[in-house]
Formats: structure tokens, C-alpha cells, sequence
């Protein structure tokens, strides 16, 4: 990746010297520099804000309250785990985090409920169903506020930035559903592999 924008900006300067707009390119540059670190300053503020929420709503018992909702959907999506396993209610609050923008927020329970997967894993060199399954919900990353892209668009002006949560709903729940659906059906196609001594016992 290095290399790829390395040989942009030696390409950009190259290219600007030879057509006599070398000055538009540093200007490029430069408001680029300065429109990025706008948007680094204003994205920081967004997820404090919303990870300070998340706190207050952690502290308050609400997230518990929401994983508790989400337990019964996420025992569905996740028959293999027993349904009173700690791993339903991480997986319900990873996704609780999801829904509210917060990937950052999110990625700390993701990997608690991993790791809880692995020990559960009969095979330790293979992801399980479950791991796949909860992959495939947080690649398609369902958003309920899409805080992330909110910041975004308000750093660069954008006059309405809250009018991308409908698109960004519609979108990401089709791929979430997708996820699923897809995960499911090549669990059936890829069936785990059963070892000699699975078999012999």
C-alpha cells in the first residue's frame, strides 16, 4: 500500500511539473492535508461523543437490557452455542455496538466472543460455523446511525448529514441478511470435516 501511494504523488508531481500545474498540485496537497486533519478532529469528537454514550448506556445496564432482546435472535443465528453461554450476550452487545455506529466500541466484544467460540471449537485449526457466521455479520456491518459516515459528511460540509441513515439502513441490512443467509448456505455446502478419531469415537 505504501508503494501504491508513493508512486501517486511522485506521479502527481511528475505529471504537474510537465504540464506547468505543479503549483495546483501543491495547492492540492496541501488543502487535502488540511481538510484531512479537519475531518480526523471532527471524527474524534463524533466517536467520543458516541463512545461516551456507550459507556453511560453500559453503565446503566441498557446495553445489558439490549443484549437480553437480542438474545433469542442471536440464538437463532447461533444454534451450536449453549443458550446460557456468556458468548450469547457478547455477541448480542458486539452487535448492539454495531448497530449504533460504534465499530470501535464493537471490536473489543467481537473478539471476547471469538475467543469464547474457539474454546467451544472442536477443531482449533479451523473456524467454526459460529466464527464465520459472526464474521459475516460484522464485515456486512448493519448500522442503525452510522455515526462514523455522519461525521464524515459534516466535516466536509454536507448541509443535512443525518439524511444518509435511511440509505445506510436499507443497505446494510440487506447485507446483514445476505451475511447470514450466505454463511448458512455454505455451511451446508462446506460441512466441517470429521477427523479419524472423531469417527473411531
Amino acid at each position: 500500500m505504501n508503494y501504491i501511494w508513493y508512486f501517486l504523488i511522485v506521479f502527481s508531481i511528475i505529471f504537474g511539473a510537465l504540464n506547468s500545474t505543479l503549483s495546483e498540485v501543491v495547492n492540492a496537497i496541501l488543502s487535502g492535508v488540511q481538510l484531512s486533519v479537519k475531518i480526523a478532529l471532527t471524527l474524534l469528537g463524533i466517536m467520543t461523543f458516541w463512545l461516551g454514550i456507550m459507556k453511560i448506556a453500559e453503565k446503566s445496564g441498557l446495553v445489558e437490557f439490549l443484549s437480553k432482546l437480542l438474545r433469542p435472535i442471536a440464538k437463532l443465528i447461533f444454534p451450536e452455542i449453549p443458550s446460557d453461554s456468556k458468548i450469547i450476550g457478547d455477541v448480542a452487545m458486539n452487535f448492539s455496538a454495531n448497530a449504533l455506529g460504534l465499530a470501535n466500541a464493537a471490536t473489543p466484544m467481537g473478539i471476547k466472543a471469538i475467543s469464547g467460540m474457539q474454546e467451544l471449537n472442536k477443531d482449533k485449526e479451523s473456524a467454526s460455523d459460529s466464527m464465520c457466521t459472526l464474521l459475516a455479520m460484522n464485515t456486512a456491518g448493519f448500522q442503525l446511525i452510522p455515526a462514523t459516515v455522519i461525521a464524515i459528511l459534516a466535516a466536509s460540509g454536507c448541509k443535512n448529514p443525518t439524511e444518509i441513515i435511511v440509505p445506510t439502513l436499507i443497505v446494510t441490512s440487506t447485507a446483514f441478511i445476505g451475511a447470514i443467509i450466505i454463511a448458512k448456505m455454505f455451511k451446508h455446502i462446506f460441512p466441517p470435516q470429521i477427523s479419524k478419531e472423531e469417527k473411531d469415537a
